[in-house]
Parts: C-alpha cells; sequence; structure tokens
C-alpha cells in the first residue's frame, strides 16, 4: 500500500490499514514533517477513530478536553447561547489539538505499526490501472505501486486523476488563523463571536498556553486559498473592530497572521478507479464551520481500510465510496449552513435569531447540540 501525504488523513489511513496487516508506506512531498498549522477540533466521531486506531490515550494527553461551546453576539459581547459538553453530551470527548500534536501522534502510532514515511517525494502524475497504480515524480523517478491512496490535499494528483476538472469557486468568504501566547487561564471551551457578515473562533490548545484563533469575513476581494498566505494582523483588527471589548483584547495580542480564500470545492464524483482511492480534501474539501474537516479525513481513513479488508482491493473502494460519499456530502452541507447562520447582517433578523437560540438554551438546553447527533454520535468504527 502507498499513501500520498502524510497529513491527518494519510497517516490515519496507513495506521489502519498497518494494524490489518498491510505493508504501508506512506510518500510526503515536503522535505520534512514540521510543525506547521493552528488548531483543530476533533468531536467524538473524530475520537471513536482515534480510539480505534489505538492512540486515543495519547490524543488525550496530548489536547485540551473542551467542557463547552458559547455563543456570543459579536459586537454586544451578550452570551447568546451554552452548548454544555459535559452536560449535554456526557462520556464523550470534544478534543482541541495543535495540528502539528494530532499529526505527531498519528505518525508514531503509524511508524510503531511498521510503516514507513518518506520525505521529498513530489507525485506530478498518477495513471490507475486495473493491476497497479503509476506514480510520476517530480524527481523523474516512476514506479508501479499495488494500491494507492491519494491523502495529498485540495489541489490532489489522485483526484485529478480519477475526476474531470472542476473549478471551485469564491465563497466571498476569508478566514485568518492566528495563536497567541496565554497563561493557561482560559476556559477549556470553543468560543464562537457572531457578527454582521464576519464571525470569530477562539479555543486554547496545548493545556491552555496558546489561543487558537479563526476569524472569518464576508469580502468581495478575492484571495487565494492555501495557509501560508501571511498578512497584517491590522487587516484583522480593522475587519473586527466593531466587536466587543473582550475580542479587541484578544486581538490585540496577535503578532502573527495568516489569511486565505474560502474555496467551494465539488465533492468528488469519482473516489476511486483501479488501484487508487482518494480520501480528506481530495475528495471533498469542507469548509471551517463545523470544525468536521480532519474528522471527516479520520472517518474516510478508518472506513477505506475496512471496506478494503472486507472486499479486497478490487471491490472494496466501491464500498469505500458508497459507505462515505452520501454523509461526506450531508456534513458539507451543514457546514455550508452554519456560514449563513454566523453571518446575519440585518440587525432585526439578527436579534431575532439570537433571542431564538437564547430561548431554547434556556428550555430545552441539551437541543441544541441534539440537532448535530447524526454528526457526533456517529461512530464508523462501529458500523
Amino acid at each position: 500500500m502507498t499513501v500520498i501525504g502524510a497529513g491527518i488523513g494519510g497517516l490515519a489511513a496507513a495506521l489502519a490499514m498497518a494494524r490489518r496487516g498491510a505493508a504501508v508506506r506512506v510518500l510526503e512531498q515536503a522535505g520534512e514533517i514540521a510543525e506547521v498549522g493552528a488548531g483543530l477540533q476533533i468531536s467524538p466521531n473524530g475520537v471513536a477513530v482515534l480510539d480505534a486506531l489505538g492512540v486515543g490515550q495519547a490524543a488525550r494527553e496530548r489536547s485540551v478536553s473542551s467542557r463547552a461551546v458559547r455563543l456570543f453576539d459579536g459586537p454586544g459581547g451578550q452570551q447568546v447561547a451554552l452548548l454544555d459538553l459535559a452536560q449535554d453530551a456526557p462520556g464523550r470527548d470534544f478534543l482541541l489539538f495543535h495540528r502539528a500534536d494530532l499529526q505527531g501522534l498519528l505518525l508514531e502510532g503509524a511508524r510503531a505499526a511498521g510503516v514507513t514515511v518518506e520525505t521529498g517525494r513530489r507525485l506530478i502524475r498518477a495513471v490507475p490501472g486495473a493491476g497497479a497504480t503509476r506514480l510520476e515524480f517530480a524527481d523523474g523517478r516512476s514506479e508501479e505501486a499495488s494500491f494507492v491512496v491519494g491523502a495529498d490535499g485540495l489541489h490532489s494528483v489522485l483526484r485529478q486523476a480519477l475526476n474531470p476538472p472542476a473549478e471551485p469557486f469564491f465563497t466571498g468568504q476569508v478566514a485568518w488563523r492566528a495563536l497567541v501566547a496565554d497563561d493557561g487561564s482560559a476556559a477549556h471551551e470553543a468560543q464562537v463571536h457572531m457578527g454582521p457578515g464576519r464571525h470569530l473562533v477562539s479555543y486554547p490548545l496545548r493545556q491552555g498556553r496558546l489561543i487558537n484563533i479563526v476569524a472569518v469575513e464576508e469580502r468581495d476581494a478575492w484571495i487565494a486559498e492555501g495557509w501560508f498566505h501571511r498578512d497584517d494582523p491590522d487587516n484583522l483588527r480593522a475587519a473586527f473592530a466593531g466587536f466587543s471589548p473582550a475580542v479587541q483584547a484578544l486581538l490585540q495580542r496577535v503578532r502573527d497572521v495568516h489569511v486565505w480564500g474560502l474555496h467551494r470545492h465539488p465533492v468528488a464524483r469519482h473516489w476511486h478507479k483501479g488501484r487508487a482511492a482518494i480520501l480528506g480534501d481530495a475528495a471533498h474539501p469542507t469548509l471551517p464551520f463545523m470544525a468536521q474537516g480532519a474528522v471527516m479525513a479520520l472517518e474516510d481513513a478508518w472506513v477505506l481500510a475496512d471496506s478494503l479488508a472486507a472486499l479486497g482491493l478490487d471491490e472494496g473502494p466501491a464500498l469505500y465510496q458508497a459507505r462515505r460519499r452520501p454523509r461526506a456530502a450531508r456534513v458539507i452541507e451543514a457546514a455550508n449552513r452554519n456560514a449563513r447562520n454566523y453571518h446575519l447582517r440585518a440587525a432585526p433578523v439578527r436579534k431575532l435569531a439570537h433571542t431564538g437560540l437564547r430561548l431554547l438554551g434556556q428550555l430545552a438546553p441539551g437541543r441544541l447540540l441534539g440537532r448535530y447527533e447524526w454528526i457526533y454520535g456517529h461512530d464508523v468504527t462501529r458500523a
């Protein structure tokens, strides 16, 4: 088995297949697996996969366990609703990770299971076939692989080999990511500050020593995709100048920030062909409004390995797509709806919506989280 990409989905797939007895190698285009990225939220459906992969305890030790999600009116600062995870989801873990920490523990688990990892291997072309897939690399080397998993992200070479071109479109939204140092006193919860045409999410990482910030603004100006476009922190502060003093104080601490344009990509029509399959962002890029991007990759990884083990390399991929594509598409649509709900512009509409959330939280607190039970309560390792 050859996995293209040493991100969350690729390493999880490698570990899942290795634990089933497969000989697996991972090919990563970067020269080294470095500490990049920022925060990730791993909800219980993702934690179930980590447990099944044998890294659940390490995951809990290297993350912050979130106790709640609080929704605030961004400009006014008033609390709109509280999702008490301890009360509304007893016994379930919502883990807050630095991406590098989750990637690191999956890498450790994969290597302990016998997976080999090769860096500096940039794939430029893939040709899936009935008995093998031909891989061609930037350094001029080429080879035949018995089965290839494309976990190579937004600009996946494997996706291009399996599907006709499909142009993404700019959603009219940009997102900033930033990390700021903290003293460990921040509440173990995610906070969402909602305002007209924008919202900001923050939560602690690494035992509260860091605060992760994701801020989204609607705008007409197009910005390229990707995590690595640096921006001036003053642009972030200006975008949220009308938000509460608590948000202003947090943003004053930002010294380094990246920005990228949010684009909608269609869910791939074909997730497999011959001896090749794709997963995660290569199959279904997800906007960050349900915090399910990494979790969907974890679910994909488990189901792909499970399907291959059940039906083999020829029939297993079709079972994998049948099990995963409808769920991924539904989660993506839920994320798209959240974007609209967070960004209500008209003050009367926003006030009415926030009042409804506040009353629902007071009268039937479990109902808010219960709307997403189909996401959080789903366990692919038991399906």
